[in-house]
């Protein structure tokens, strides 16, 4: 996105089981990008193979480390099968299709399985059925399309810095509390190049254009060291 090439992109950013996506959270702030919509997405895991692949034959389980991790069960009714670590979910399914091993798996989703050709096994080998993942709609223009601009609830995203004294994040975040502004999520992070200071990305309902929601930053710009707005946007289902 930095070389103009790319308007929009989604970036997952947080799991109902994993938590959330910190490296994602660090893209937001060094990347001239502004968050123009979310969605939550139920993720089912599937075992999956080439055709002709039985289950009593496979040996290596390939998938992402989270993926992986929240199949702990499946693994343990199937102790012959090592779970192995890939990059990522749908690229697992890919490297098992091109290499047809014949004692080789994925963990993916039906979309992956039905792109490459794939066969799936077993469905939905997930521990906890009640995962999903939080995803980010990013755009390089610096205001939502405006046929967006009709959703009944909005939430807005941000992040600011405050000085490392007594009652400072407290101060910070009377400024919603006061204007009764719902805080949906608090997370910190280190901040980069500044050892032992931190940064504090906030959610909260309410659109960036509303009176009460421009008094709060204004009050919080009076009290932070830094802050950015990363976006206001029509609040996921």
């Amino acid at each position: 996105m930095s070389c103009g090439k790319i308007d929009h992109a989604v970036i997952p950013i947080e799991n109902t089981l994993a938590g959330s996506v910190h490296e994602n959270y660090d893209h937001l702030l060094h990347f001239d990008v502004r968050i123009i919509g979310e969605t939550n997405v139920r993720i089912v895991h599937h075992l999956i193979a080439p055709q002709g692949v039985k289950l009593r034959d496979i040996r290596r389980v390939y998938s992402h480390p989270v993926a992986l991790n929240q199949c702990l069960r499946f693994f343990a009714r199937h102790p012959k099968m090592e779970s192995t670590p890939f990059y990522d979910t749908a690229g697992s399914v890919k490297m098992v299709m091109e290499e047809n091993g014949p004692d080789a798996a994925a963990i993916g989703s039906e979309v992956a399985a039905s792109i490459y050709g794939a066969h799936i096994l077993r469905r939905s080998i997930e521990d906890d059925r009640r995962n999903f993942t939080r995803f980010f709609l990013l755009n390089t223009s610096k205001r939502a399309p405006l046929a967006r601009r009709r959703a009944k609830q909005w939430k807005t995203s941000l992040v600011f810095n405050t000085p490392n004294t007594p009652g400072a994040l407290f101060r910070a975040l009377s400024a919603f509390a006061l204007r009764d502004l719902n805080l949906m999520k608090i997370e910190s992070r280190p901040w980069h190049g500044r050892p032992f200071e931190y940064l504090f990305y906030l959610d909260f309902l309410g659109r960036e254009d509303d009176p009460r929601v421009q008094n709060a930053l204004r009050h919080l710009a009076e009290l932070a060291d830094f802050l950015r707005v990363l976006g206001s946007y029509p609040r996921g289902d």
